[in-house]
């Protein structure tokens, strides 16, 4: 079982058919984010694609910052 759960709501695959995926995932038991490229070691992303990807970071890095949040002070 993996402790990382990736973003549901990202779908990109390299501009050149070739099956390539980015995948975001955060680490559900630290908040370490992980940025993955499946199937090769490069990408490449149409503009609409890397606002995803952007978009995909900038929502796990909030989980993270919620994992990882102390908890607020009642006193």
């Amino acid at each position: 079982m993996s402790a990382y759960g990736s973003d549901p709501d990202l779908n990109v695959q390299d501009v050149t058919g070739s099956g390539t995926e980015v995948d975001v995932a955060t680490n559900l038991l630290n908040g370490n984010v992980r940025i993955s490229i499946l199937w090769t070691q490069e990408i490449l992303l149409s503009a609409d694609a890397a606002d995803q990807v952007a978009d995909a970071l900038r929502r796990a890095a909030a989980q993270s910052r919620s994992i990882t949040a102390t908890p607020e002070s009642t006193e």
